[in-house]
């Protein structure tokens, strides 16, 4: 505990500001993602407070935030609406059922994520290329400034015949769309002009400050934060301090048909968060130059969404847009996780009327400028000079972050890296061919990996029928690396064998000779183990070394 507060001192004053102002961006973007998963706003708000205080605490990268994100939320849509549903077929129909089941399904995804943590599966964040990284980042960007354009209209409840609830958006127009464009500019340009006059004043903070000034003290008519909840149906931000409610489990069965129906969800939810987690997490240890704790993080990010649905809260995970924020405004250690929690908890608690009154047009103009600073630019400039695949992958990842979602996004960027890099290394298998003095032995040296991918390439290398009787492969330069390679040198082998000749195997490193050996005993008779290292053969024979430079041949 003592090393935990020295390390928060040194940067306090700067992670209470940043924290401070983290908290007033983090409101709209997650009372925004309730409307979408049909949530109460103050759900999605206890959710935030949770997890982004257990995460602050516990994470793997000082000064990352986490909380309930969009990215997540859409996952639980389809498991709240088909929950709603499954609670009116029970003996005794149940009303909001998703509710109660999209609980569940969050207590079960922070299972999910703690056993990611440890089982060290965080360190696989690594494996994601740089090409994948510029386009999740800038995906990410225009996904933001796309949720913020929609901003620039009103929620209108409307209710079918059918009973369904749906909000439909009414674009702003007219005097109000130019005031709340002007709004937006004005704090843009504050956070813009003020860090070239002093570094010392949050941009952020001073920024939302001034503009909900203007907008109280000169009674102007627009839309709020408490105007916005309104608007989606809620009754404000008023809440109480979150508590184990135990009457919201009574009515979930605990039966196999509960687990079937949750899994899905949950085990998407769980990968989503953690891969925007631990793709956050990397930007941060860009931006600050430090290094965190994948494994950790997950573990972190478990715990946070397991007390948050015990909680009565939503599911979450790291988000990058409040992440930038936090960053851009001095944030770097633990603290400033922290302060944002409790300063969103003491908004719901104690300042709810205040808070209310921040006009949408501040939070818009931060999240603009957030975009402006989170979006690569430089990605521009590198397309034409960047290998094509890496160019193609920035642009994919980018497209589908967009249309789809963050974490199909990585997944087919990281699948498309891989297919390419498994394509250049297998046209670098090559073979030198050598044959002894009297001819009856010919070597083959091979160079380049041999996997699945170069297998085909290796086989067309030899010429089993007019091969003399001895034969060597030489593996001076070569590894073996996986399960494809060893039935190609097995079959390789059989052929010779069959053809009555000899076939012997030299300088294999160890641990292709533990895979050889493990694969069949028959490798036994055909490994040649006299020489370990094949960088050192020529201290078989002292002789061989040149005597001087001069005797060298280049």
């Amino acid at each position: 505990m003592t090393d935990f507060v020295r390390k928060i001192i040194p940067n306090a004053k700067d992670d209470v500001l940043a924290g401070i102002t983290t908290s007033l961006a983090m409101i709209p973007e997650v009372v925004a993602f309730a409307f979408v998963a049909q949530i109460d706003p103050l759900v999605a708000l206890s959710g935030a407070f949770i997890i982004g205080l257990i995460t602050a605490i516990f994470g793997g990268r000082p000064g990352l935030i986490s909380g309930a994100a969009g990215a997540v939320a859409v996952i639980f849509v389809h498991l709240i609406s088909e929950g709603h549903a499954k609670g009116m077929l029970f003996d005794t129909p149940i009303e909001n059922m998703g509710y109660f089941y999209l609980l569940a399904a969050v207590v079960l995804m922070g299972v999910f994520q703690i056993g990611a943590g440890l089982f060290k599966l965080g360190r696989f964040v690594r494996l994601i290329p740089h090409s994948v990284m510029l386009g999740f980042v800038n995906g990410l960007a225009i996904v933001i400034f796309l949720a913020q354009v929609r901003m620039f209209s009103h929620k209108k409840l409307e209710i079918s015949a059918e009973g369904v609830k749906e909000y439909i958006s009414i674009p702003m127009q007219g005097s109000e769309l130019y005031i709340m464009l002007g709004l937006v500019l004005l704090t843009m340009g504050i956070m813009w002009v003020l860090p070239k006059i002093t570094t010392k004043i949050p941009a952020a903070l001073t920024a939302i400050l001034i503009t909900t000034a203007i907008v109280v003290f000169g009674s102007m008519d627009v839309s709020t934060v408490g105007s916005y909840i309104i608007e989606g149906g809620g009754t404000g931000l008023k809440g109480e301090f979150p508590t184990p409610n135990l009457e919201l489990w009574q009515n979930l069965p605990f039966n196999l048909d509960t687990l079937k129906f949750i899994l899905p969800y949950a085990f998407l939810a769980a990968s989503v968060g953690l891969i925007e987690s631990l793709m956050t997490m990397n930007l941060v240890d860009e931006l600050t130059e430090t290094r965190g704790n994948g494994n950790r993080e997950c573990v972190a990010q478990g715990a946070g969404n397991i007390v948050s649905g015990l909680f009565g809260g939503t599911g979450g995970c790291g988000m990058i847009g409040q992440t930038v924020i936090n960053i851009n405004a001095g944030g770097r250690g633990r603290l400033s996780g922290i302060m944002m929690a409790v300063t969103l908890l003491t908004f719901i608690l104690f300042t709810d009327k205040y808070i209310e009154q921040v006009p949408i047009a501040a939070l818009i103009g931060v999240m603009f400028m957030m975009v402006i600073e989170t979006f690569a630019w430089s990605s521009f400039r590198i397309l034409k000079k960047i290998p094509k695949s890496d160019a193609f992958v920035l642009v994919i990842v980018s497209a589908v972050t967009v249309i789809y979602d963050l974490a199909i996004a990585v997944f087919v960027g990281v699948i498309i890296s891989a297919l390419v890099f498994a394509w250049e290394n297998a046209k670098k298998i090559r073979a030198r061919k050598r044959f002894s003095e009297d001819g009856k032995t010919k070597t083959y040296e091979i160079w380049g990996p041999l996997f699945f991918g170069s297998i085909l390439a290796f086989n067309d290398k030899f010429d089993v029928k007019n091969d003399p009787q001895n034969v060597i492969i030489d593996f001076v330069e070569s590894r073996i690396s996986d399960h494809s390679a060893l039935e190609a040198i097995f079959n390789l082998v059989n052929k010779y064998e069959a053809e009555g000749k000899t076939i012997k195997l030299k300088h294999l490193s160890e641990d292709c000779k533990i895979l050889l050996y493990k694969a069949n005993p028959k490798f036994r008779e055909v490994i040649v183990e006299a020489i370990n290292d094949p960088r050192y053969y020529l201290a078989e024979n002292p002789e061989q070394f040149p005597k001087s430079l001069s005797e060298y041949k280049f």
